[in-house]
């Protein structure tokens, strides 16, 4: 076989006309296959009698998407995903027109399409915002629970694989007996047609939906303050406890649709994150342009973040520099720790205060890792007072001071989901009951007595939820039939679990956490938000 030698190669890369950074951006996304494809054809009109490359289960030569999690087992699905159109691809070059439409023919071969359209605004509607209403109750921002519908085309692994088997190994958030329910109450649709047995065997592209009776978390009634706005950007100050955009339970408990729904601001393309707990400036751009044009400015480090947090003890006076390794204990709960093998990341620390048992630290990351500001702090044994997760007993004695963890990820982790599971308190995690049931990847086998305890009682509230499913009625009117007048329709539900469960709220100051963006500053560009309460000179722990 007769390789294409450098002039294909230049040929192709001349003809995409791309920069290096954008040819960059295109390998990693799968267009490498394509071009390696091109090459390959180019070298057989130079050579002659080089046959055409089958791809099968992806491109040629590289992989078409990120590189899984080492060591950690595939997430299982929580339910159905929430999915959004995505975008029409982008038109072939001109001179490629004949030859694209002669490589879509070929028996068997995969064609890697262009790359989708980078950081689309987030868009929803007003019939996203009418599924339901808030309230305000207890210091608390509440959602009216509402019908939603969960989509999904069929994932690989599931091809020849019968309902009952996926539901049961990984949409474990019900027991089967409330797909049973689901299915005799016409909630459950394959390819939109009415499910009628779980033993059906699903094929490629097979499209399921499933409507769900949905209970939001509560979120703290602290109003989401607008900092600026212009043409191109919005800036707020995002309270603590508010996601940015929807995921895992959240939905209109988040800022996209507080925005949308209150300020009528859509179609907003984040420009950076802020953890759900964590306050402090958030900024939108209004256009995809302005989206890149700050993104290459981040790219380029020239952004400059500062926040500020308030941490256990009396912090050094002097600037600290923590230059530790960050790496992922686990994607799906969302936990790291400073370990040799994670990747490099520097944060700059300056005390501001010290009331004599608490500092506030200014806090200024030059780089961008996962919770690097929580997890270099607790290396450095000043870890946030209130944070959850890093300043938990579950890490051990010294709470992860200097990198000692005397435990294994798996035990950390369990004993952590356990510690948040017997205080109710799993959103902090981003969790619910149903990721806890042990399957053939994910064993919840708590390595403490307390995890013990607590599995037994949610063991216990599981069968009893069972028994109310399987005594539902057999004819249920289907969620679209109920009146949408009637709130009593909308609220309750015959088939659903968390209707007959009794939640204790969370506390308003439950819902805060001593960490705020203060100032985010460009080269054309600054803003900054108050400080907060907890870290002014005068505040004392109650």
């Amino acid at each position: 076989m007769m390789r294409p030698g450098p002039r294909a190669w230049l040929a192709v890369l001349a003809r995409w006309s791309w920069s290096p950074r954008a040819l960059g951006f295109a390998w990693t996304r799968g267009v490498c296959g394509k071009l390696m494809a091109e090459a390959l054809s180019a070298g057989a009109e130079a050579g002659g009698g080089l046959r055409t490359v089958t791809q099968h289960n992806g491109v040629a030569g590289c992989d078409a998407g990120p590189p899984e999690p080492a060591g950690e087992a595939a997430e299982p699905a929580r339910d159905f995903d929430e999915r959004a159109p995505a975008p029409a691809p982008a038109p072939a070059p001109a001179a490629d027109a004949g030859k694209r439409k002669k490589r879509r023919g070929g028996a068997g071969e995969r064609v890697v399409p262009p790359p989708k359209k980078r950081r689309t605004g987030v868009s929803f509607g007003d019939e996203h915002f009418a599924e339901t209403s808030y309230y305000f109750e207890g210091g608390l921002r509440k959602v009216r629970p509402y019908y939603f519908d969960f989509r999904t085309y069929c994932k690989g692994r599931w091809v020849g694989r019968s309902l009952q088997h996926v539901f049961s190994t990984e949409f474990r958030a019900q027991p089967l007996a409330y797909y049973e329910a689901a299915i005799r109450a016409g909630r459950l649709h394959l390819n939109e047609e009415p499910v009628r047995d779980l033993d059906i065997v699903l094929k490629d592209n097979d499209f399921l939906r499933n409507t769900v009776h949905r209970h939001e978390p509560p979120v703290t009634a602290e109003p989401i303050r607008l900092l600026a706005e212009n043409e191109d950007v919005v800036v707020v100050d995002k309270p603590s406890s508010i996601p940015v955009h929807p995921c895992g339970r959240f939905r209109h408990n988040t800022v996209i649709f507080i925005l949308g729904k209150e300020h009528q601001l859509k179609e907003l393309h984040p420009l950076h994150r802020l953890d759900r707990l964590t306050s402090g400036v958030l900024m939108f751009a209004k256009t995809a342009v302005v989206s890149e044009r700050i993104h290459e400015q981040v790219r380029d480090r020239q952004l400059e973040k500062e926040y500020v947090c308030r941490v256990e003890g009396e912090f050094a006076a002097e600037e600290v520099i923590c230059r530790e390794p960050i790496l992922v204990v686990s994607y799906k709960v969302g936990v790291c720790r400073v370990d040799p093998r994670g990747k490099p990341c520097e944060t700059v620390f300056q005390r501001l205060s010290y009331n004599g048992h608490s500092s506030v630290v200014r806090c200024r990351p030059l780089t961008g890792r996962t919770h690097q500001i929580r997890v270099h702090l607790q290396f450095l044994g000043h870890p946030i007072l209130n944070d959850p997760i890093y300043n938990s007993s579950a890490w051990g004695p010294s709470r992860g001071r200097g990198g000692l963890v005397p435990k294994t990820d798996e035990e950390l982790l369990r004993d952590l989901v356990a510690e948040h599971q017997a205080k109710q308190g799993l959103e902090v995690l981003d969790l619910c009951e149903g990721d806890l049931s042990p399957g053939p990847s994910d064993s919840i086998a708590p390595s403490s007595g307390l995890a013990k305890d607590t599995s037994e009682k949610v063991a216990t509230a599981a069968q009893k939820i069972d028994g109310v499913i399987e005594a539902a009625p057999e004819h249920l009117d289907p969620p679209e039939r109920a009146s949408e007048t009637d709130d009593l329709n909308q609220e309750t539900d015959p088939l659903c679990a968390e209707c007959r469960l009794v939640r204790q709220d969370p506390l308003p100051q439950d819902l805060v956490m001593f960490l705020h963006a203060l100032r985010y500053k460009g080269p054309d560009f600054e803003y900054v938000s108050p400080m907060p309460t907890w870290a002014q000179d005068d505040w004392r722990e109650d």
